[in-house]
């Protein structure tokens, strides 16, 4: 169980960096996309990639429908975790734009550079978004003003003194250190 206090850092939300990072993330998958639906024959052309144009298309809706839950969801987390799955796809497709004779190589690897980069921030986002709680925390409990002596400290002082040792509390005769008994320093006349 975790708790929170007043110097816990997120105090169970996402702190402004990250959730600002994952609003920025979901306004550029949305742009991305409309990019995406709007234009696929001239990125096909741009990439080697002529005859995947629907492919494209279909990409673009799935990155606008995925700013869409980053920017509309309470927790964005699953979102952004999908755009890292996104990511992952939209590099297999490019490393297929790789094989064969695409005189397009250039773009393809600065497409796949972009990508990369754009994965290690969707991959922080979702991290930092996961290890935090969707839900507040329960708070530390505060034990401040006990002090271990209910009455006072004033009335604990002499509470024992009537207490007597339980004889099976006390050292055994045969295990007590041997003291001769005192003899008088001036020996009393007897009557």
């Amino acid at each position: 169980m975790r708790y929170e206090t007043e110097r816990t850092r997120r105090r169970g939300q996402a702190d402004t960096a990250t959730d600002t990072l994952a609003r920025g993330l979901g306004l550029f998958s949305i742009a991305l996309g409309v990019v995406e639906v709007a234009a696929p024959r001239a990125l096909a052309r741009a990439l080697g990639m002529k005859g995947q144009e629907g492919l494209i298309a279909g990409y673009g809706v799935r990155e606008i429908a995925t700013g869409i839950g980053i920017l509309a969801s309470k927790d964005p987390t699953p979102w952004i975790w999908g755009r890292v799955a996104g990511d992952g796809l939209d590099l297999a497709t490019l490393a297929t734009a790789l094989e064969g004779n695409n005189p397009k190589k250039g773009n393809v690897g600065i497409a796949m550079a972009a990508v990369a980069g754009v994965t290690a921030l969707d991959i922080y986002c979702a991290q930092t978004l996961s290890w935090e709680s969707p839900h507040p925390l329960p708070p530390l409990q505060d034990y401040s003003d006990r002090s271990g002596f209910p009455r006072g400290i004033e009335q604990s002082h002499g509470a024992a003194s009537d207490f007597e040792v339980p004889r099976d509390f006390r050292t055994p005769e045969a295990l007590r250190p041997y003291t001769q008994p005192e003899t008088p320093r001036h020996p009393q006349p007897s009557m």
